[in-house]
């Protein structure tokens, strides 16, 4: 009897070729299907942007994925504004600090999975890098909307600080469920593999 080759508990981002183009494909699907008003928008579901720049950097092995999403990303704002289906209000000149949001996202995704393990006990590592890249992106992305957009020419700390308790939580909570889904179908996926692995090795 051969013996049954392991698993690795740590296994973020080890993939073959195929499926890191299927995770790449499936993320681009998402972000398509939830960003903004456009054709392809499901309105029912809150925009998982964030979520997918987290889960690029955590599952994917390529650097380029950074800038592939984030061209993406302004691809469709841009067709958005074209279609007339959204206004100019996000595209402002602060657009940059969104750019440098998703990088800190991306790059606490790709810190997390230097350290990931396909345990429980990996939850509360998940929880803190993942509410400490939110955080961060969220001061990024919003203040530097709130402060250099041009649109909140009051703008003031004071003024800032008061809208985080607004719509903070509401970003975190979005970004936790999205990441929270997309590693619980992983974990479903490598059961599936283990088993599979074990009766053809048995």
């Amino acid at each position: 009897m051969s013996a049954m080759p392991a698993l690795s508990e740590r296994a973020l981002p080890i993939a073959s070729t195929r499926t890191q183009i299927l995770v790449a494909g499936a993320l681009a699907a998402l972000m398509i299907a939830t960003r903004g008003q456009h054709f392809a928008s499901v309105n029912a579901l809150p925009s998982a942007s964030w979520a997918v720049f987290f889960l690029a950097g955590a599952l994917l092995r390529p650097m380029w994925a950074l800038p592939a999403f984030f061209v993406l990303s302004s691809l469709l704002d841009f067709a958005s504004l074209a279609t007339g289906t959204i206004t100019d209000w996000c595209l402002s000149p602060a657009y940059w600090a969104v750019a440098l949001a998703y990088a800190t996202l991306w790059l606490g995704g790709t810190w997390y999975a230097r350290g990931h393990r396909d345990a429980w006990s990996a939850v509360p590592r998940l929880a803190l890098v993942l509410g400490v890249s939110a955080s961060v992106a969220y001061l990024i992305s919003k203040g530097g909307f709130y402060f250099f957009s041009g649109r909140y020419p009051d703008a003031t700390l004071a003024g800032f600080l008061a809208r985080i308790p607004q719509y903070y939580p509401r970003s975190l909570g979005t970004l936790a469920g999205y990441v929270g889904l997309a590693f619980a179908l992983r974990a479903i996926t490598l059961g599936f593999a283990r088993r599979h692995a074990r009766s053809a090795h048995a």
